[in-house]
């Protein structure tokens, strides 16, 4: 249940900064946003809150924020429909009933000739069986009402296509920003938290029973070479450990000014199909406030460039489709991290949301970075791509998606339960 509920907190969050940040953009570039959606399929809870519907969804598998004009508007006045008509107090149309106008029996019944709701915001039409031609301004804020249901009409000056081209790019780049920005933040909370790991091959916390334990190894001993080698890092000494699984290792530690030769053997331990040499140590952490300060930037970039190290390696076929997680896999990891405690589930959040970021931003239709694609050729070519032909490219590449996310979750299914 500990981890069901650290799976849910974790994913509302990633996905809520990511899709807030679209929203918050959306809004301040004067765009209608329609929704706000954690999850995707059926609606759990609904609430509508300054032109927003927001929407928690069953399926844990992303969300949205759906900006007019993006899709298809969902009601298009023709010449020939009747609708019912009612209006505010400055005599402008406020609903525009679609159907089920008898519900509705103080509405102006007319049949439309011409509308524009995009543009002129009028509505041109006769009353029924009556010639006289009449016009009707509309509010910019009217309600298209069909099946009782209210939807709020989007003149072109609130559609995404409206805006101009750094607003429309910011607004898609917001998202993935503010992945980068929770990062950098949950960083610098656990630098404050814990300290910020030393650079030095200084040991932290020693496991009990471990093969360091049993070898005579310290808290605040310091590594300075290991077979004679010297080694000035943790990363040297860590990749050194595991390349010796089950063989036994000279360390030359440094206790209290006093250099010291103490034989280790790590043990064999399964890890991605490999074995490697864990000896039961910790890093020791610094008390520098500065360096608290720079952490969230510093393990942001790092981790940022390991995890496009990676993309490259699955481009060039070094990295296998076997290696990539889905979210039954995510599940899975989570719950071997939140076992191991907050801290560690803080810094797995942190490298989630790098990755949400990163990945959104790849060039590949339907993602973000697909979308921005587009728009800079809009503002290369000087004239926008045809939205029809935008759109089938981002349905072809979501389904793509689609179907890359099915493989991926039943990789995860086979490696946990067949």
């Amino acid at each position: 249940m500990t981890t069901v509920i650290a799976f849910i907190l974790m994913f509302g969050l990633l996905v809520f900064v990511h899709e807030w940040g679209h929203l918050i953009f959306a809004k301040r570039a004067g765009m209608l946003a329609r929704e706000f959606a954690i999850g995707f399929g059926p609606k759990i809870f609904a609430f509508t809150k300054n032109e927003t519907l927001y929407t928690i969804r069953l399926l844990p598998i992303g969300g949205y924020v759906r900006v007019a004009g993006e899709d298809p508007e969902l009601v298009e006045l023709k010449a020939g429909h009747h609708v019912g008509l009612e209006f505010n107090s400055d005599g402008k149309v406020s609903k525009i009933i679609v159907n089920n106008k008898s519900k509705h029996p103080h509405a102006r019944v007319i049949e439309v000739e011409r509308a524009d709701l995009d543009h002129r915001l009028v509505i041109e039409g006769y009353e029924i069986d009556e010639d006289e031609k009449l016009f009707f301004e509309v509010d910019p804020k009217a309600m298209f009402v069909m099946d009782e249901k209210e939807t709020q009409i989007a003149p072109y000056d609130r559609q995404f296509s409206s805006k101009t081209v750094p607003q429309r790019a910011m607004q898609l780049f917001a998202g993935p920003l503010m992945n980068f920005v929770l990062a950098i933040v949950l960083f610098m909370i656990l630098g404050f938290i814990q300290g910020v790991p030393s650079d030095e091959a200084e040991l932290g916390k020693i496991q009990a029973d471990s093969p360091a334990e049993k070898a005579g190894l310290m808290a605040g001993d310091r590594i300075v070479a290991i077979d004679g080698e010297p080694v000035s890092t943790w990363e040297e000494f860590t990749l050194i450990v595991r390349e010796h699984p089950d063989k036994e290792i000279s360390l030359t530690v440094e206790r209290e000014g006093q250099n010291e030769n103490i034989q280790v053997t790590p043990a064999a331990i399964e890890s991605q199909d490999q074995t490697i040499g864990q000896v039961g140590v910790a890093r020791a952490f610094e008390d520098s406030f500065v360096k608290k300060l720079t952490f969230g930037f510093t393990q942001t970039y790092e981790w940022s460039a390991l995890i496009l190290t990676n993309l490259g390696k699955l481009v060039t076929g070094q990295f296998s489709l076997d290696m990539l997680s889905g979210p039954v896999g995510i599940y899975d990891a989570t719950d071997q991290v939140v076992r191991t405690g907050f801290t560690n589930f803080m810094m797995w959040t942190a490298i989630l949301s790098i990755n949400l970021g990163i990945v959104n931003l790849l060039p590949l239709p339907a993602l973000d970075g697909g979308r921005l694609l587009f728009v800079g050729l809009e503002g290369v070519r000087g004239k926008p791509i045809d939205p029809q032909k935008e759109g089938i490219v981002h349905f072809i590449g979501f389904a793509l998606l689609m179907l890359l996310m099915l493989v991926v979750t039943w990789n995860d299914i086979q490696r946990l339960f067949l």
